[in-house]
């Protein structure tokens, strides 16, 4: 078992530290060049002042956004406790806020999400499992397989007796363009295990996430 306080360190480290640098297989001009073409596809010139470090500005936030794809979410949950003074019950983080970018129009996902699970022996830090929606959601992705993702990887890392992960969010590609909806929010949710098999179960989750 882990010393706690390598724990404790562990979870103040930041949670926007740079992805690897191996991570980066396309050159920084290459990128760049893409948004100078866009710019002009779009009418404007990419030459002007005000948009002369647009691309450069716009190479870095993407990396930013999509820094996920440098990461196994799994990882934080490598480290894990067993000194919970006999606590057996439902372990639940509410309204974690989260950001991630459709993948059809790479367009905003601006959410919160509700995580919890029924230990079987072993718990983990609660930032840990920030780390991992924020692991997936940085890449981009469609919100039922991010809620999917997030459920699975602390299933399958934490092997507990049920998972519930509920997701709310709002979606650009539907407020900001098409049929111009602003305000609707998407849910959806995964159970697993305890949560899915046993209806009390699933209700007692859904009533602390403020769901039931």
């Amino acid at each position: 078992m882990s010393d706690e306080s390598d724990f404790i360190h562990d979870d103040d480290a930041p949670l926007d530290a740079p992805a690897p640098a191996s991570f980066v297989t396309i050159p920084a001009a290459e990128a760049e060049a893409a948004i100078r073409t866009l710019i002009r596809w779009t009418g404007d010139d990419p030459d002007r002042e005000g948009l002369l470090d647009t691309p450069a500005r716009v190479t870095r936030a993407w990396r930013e956004y999509t820094k996920g794809y440098a990461e196994d979410p799994g990882l934080h949950l490598s480290r894990t406790f067993a000194e919970v003074g006999g606590y057996d019950e439902i372990v639940i983080l509410r309204d974690i806020p989260f950001q991630s970018h459709c993948e059809h129009h790479m367009a905003p996902i601006i959410g919160k999400a509700h995580i919890a699970y029924l230990p079987r022996s072993r718990v983990v830090g609660i930032s840990k499992l920030a780390r991992v929606l924020h692991g997936y959601a940085r890449r981009l992705q469609v919100q039922e397989r991010l809620t999917a993702e997030v459920a699975d990887c602390i299933q399958q890392h934490l092997d507990p007796v049920g998972v519930a992960v509920v997701i709310e969010a709002t979606h650009a590609c539907m407020s900001a363009r098409g049929v111009m909806t602003p305000g609707v929010v998407m849910t959806t949710s995964r159970m697993m295990g305890v949560f899915r098999e046993d209806a009390s179960s699933r209700s007692e989750v859904l009533r602390l996430m403020g769901k039931g």
